[in-house]
């Protein structure tokens, strides 16, 4: 059974930092690209990052134009977990995150026919 379960959401003042976390198990890890989706309030779901699989022969990471510059997402394959280090957090960064998995992604785009399976969502809240 495919699981992703995500973690490392709260509640963090503008300027801020936090880790999400994605640990998979179901599946095999390496010969998957694992990326970030958002929804806030009233807003459709929007692809935030993706870092391409280990057995990719190109090895690549995407970000969403709002992001870029302030996430630094990564993968620890030994430990089949993906992180989503997001510095500089503004209020419109305020949304529930969802991890996902995708065989065919190779992450120069990020977007919801490319996933295979979701994680539960993880609730970030920025503000003071």
């Amino acid at each position: 059974e495919v699981q992703l379960q995500a973690s490392g959401g709260g509640l963090v003042q503008p300027g801020g930092s936090l880790r999400l976390s994605c640990v998979a198990s179901g599946f095999t890890f390496d010969d998957y690209a694992i990326g970030w989706f958002r929804q806030a309030p009233g807003k459709e779901r929007e692809g935030v990052s993706c870092i391409s699989s280990s057995s990719s022969s190109i090895g690549r990471t995407y970000y969403a134009d709002s992001v870029k510059g302030r996430f630094t997402i990564s993968r620890d394959n030994a430990k089949n977990t993906v992180h989503l280090q997001m510095d500089s957090l503004k209020p419109e960064d305020t949304a529930v995150y969802y991890c996902a998995s995708s065989r065919s992604a190779k992450c120069t785009v990020w977007g919801r026919p490319l996933v295979d399976s979701w994680g539960q969502g993880t609730l970030v809240t920025v503000s003071s």
